[in-house]
């Protein structure tokens, strides 16, 4: 059985804690917790947790208000954090800027490029727009819907 850490039973767990709009579970440790942010891995997990000074394999339920206000600080900072090669948005289409986005920004900003590209008319916008694959998969065998597939039998 695993011994439990210096806390302690004054020290209540929370189940939940709320960073960037997202509920995280408190069972877990910084750095898996952290990756139920949209927009955050493994690798920038770490990151965040290694420069606002939190231990990566503690449990973040267990954090102080500080340290976590410490982390949340550092996610709303990521871009200056991060490299420019680990940024999840290089070169934004409208404003050439290199950002990082996290959170429920990252499906907002998903749905407005489909848009765009929609009503471009390019041919990954038609694609997306009838349905079809996009990226240059094989339609002939795979990715059909509807209608079941197969061979009929003569009725006798």
């Amino acid at each position: 059985m695993a011994k439990k850490k210096d806390n302690t039973e004054a020290d209540e767990i929370r189940h939940i804690v709320r960073i960037a709009n997202t509920d995280l579970e408190g069972k877990k440790s910084v750095q898996y917790s952290l990756t139920g942010i949209k927009g955050i891995n493994r690798r920038s997990a770490r990151i965040i947790s290694d420069v606002s000074g939190v231990d990566p394999k503690a449990t973040i339920g267990y954090l102080e208000d500080d340290q976590i206000d410490a982390m949340k600080k550092t996610i709303d900072d990521i871009e200056n954090i991060l490299p420019v090669w680990m940024l999840n948005r290089r070169k934004d289409i409208m404003t050439g800027e290199d950002k990082h986005i996290v959170g429920t920004d990252v499906m907002l900003i998903k749905l407005e490029d489909l848009n765009t590209i929609k009503k471009t008319r390019s041919y990954k916008g038609v694609r997306h727009d009838r349905g079809h694959k996009v990226r240059g998969q094989r339609t002939r065998s795979t990715g059909r819907k509807g209608l079941s597939v197969g061979v009929k039998r003569k009725s006798r």
